[in-house]
């Protein structure tokens, strides 16, 4: 899928085929990189409680990164689906 076309979808849209993708092809570095930003993100959006879990728990990383779609957090890492989906336009 091209860039205008990946515009185009959900935050949500965008974290289910970029992290499926990165699974699939056991991109590692992606889904690090979504793990490290994810805290970023939380924070920009106003939650700070879950920035600190985030920053304390591995766990709590790695279930923020299979949800990490919906609301304001998947807002706010829409481009990061959009960077990661345009680099590998056959996800």
């Amino acid at each position: 899928m091209n860039t205008e076309g990946l515009e185009s979808l959900s935050a949500g849209e965008l974290h289910d085929r970029a992290v499926r993708y990165a699974v699939r092809h056991g991109d590692l570095d992606f889904l690090w990189n979504l793990l490290k930003v994810i805290p970023a993100a939380e924070a920009a959006t106003g939650h700070e409680t879950e920035t600190t879990a985030s920053l304390s728990r591995v766990s709590a990383l790695l279930s923020n990164a299979i949800a990490a779609g919906e609301g304001d957090l998947g807002e706010a890492l829409r481009p990061v689906y959009l960077d990661y989906l345009a680099k590998h336009p056959e996800a």
